[in-house]
């Protein structure tokens, strides 16, 4: 079964917590205990992506997730976590020193749907930034990017659209050609505020 349910202020901060537990455990060769308090949420099926930013410069050091429903939320998180940790492959595995100088944060997804317009130059009305993360998917290609990128980094929903393409590996405008296929999607972001802190749920702006 899908979650369709938001998840509470409560259940967001019990998921960033295990998800650093489990990754402090996993350098000591042990399992980190799934949260009682979390018992029905983590066996109902939901996309998430995993983030480690380091701080207090907040620079990416990892980010690995599920855009679909395929698996139930506690056993995406853990492969999430263990992926985001130690198989980016754009990073070096994160050493237990660094856990003290690293936030955590989750995106919980909600199931991506494929944007319906008469033309593709009609995208970018469809999207609002702050609210959606883009996939695109082309013959083999496909990239994602999360909806609190478009706003980190000041995009416009052309500009989203353009970094989606290039993340799949495509032209910035690929978006436009044949067989081009646009999915929107909506998350919920809980994060620490500080390695180990107050764990905080994101509101992201849609102006």
């Amino acid at each position: 079964m899908t979650a369709d349910a938001n998840l509470t202020p409560s259940q967001g901060s019990d998921v960033v917590s295990f998800v650093r537990k489990f990754i402090e455990l996993h350098f000591k060769g042990r399992r980190a205990d799934e949260p009682e308090s979390l018992d029905a949420v983590l066996k109902e099926n939901r996309g998430v992506f995993v983030t480690l930013d380091t701080y207090p410069k907040r620079e990416l050091r990892g980010c690995i997730g599920f855009p679909e429903p395929v698996m139930p939320f506690g056993k995406a998180l853990r492969e999430a976590a263990l992926s985001a940790a130690f198989e980016d492959p754009r990073f070096p595995s994160v050493r237990e020193s660094e856990l003290g100088a690293i936030v955590v944060e989750v995106s919980a997804l909600t199931p991506p749907e494929k944007i319906k317009v008469q033309r593709a130059l009609d995208y970018p009305k469809e999207i609002v930034v702050g609210r959606d993360g883009l996939i695109i998917r082309r013959g083999w290609a496909s990239g994602l990017l999360l909806p609190q990128v478009a706003v980190e980094q000041g995009w416009d929903t052309e500009e989203f659209l353009a970094n989606t393409c290039m993340k799949a590996g495509l032209a910035p405008d690929a978006w436009l050609a044949e067989g081009a296929k646009i999915y929107a999607f909506s998350a919920q972001i809980f994060s620490e505020e500080t390695p180990g802190g107050s764990i905080v749920e994101k509101k992201l702006s849609t102006e």
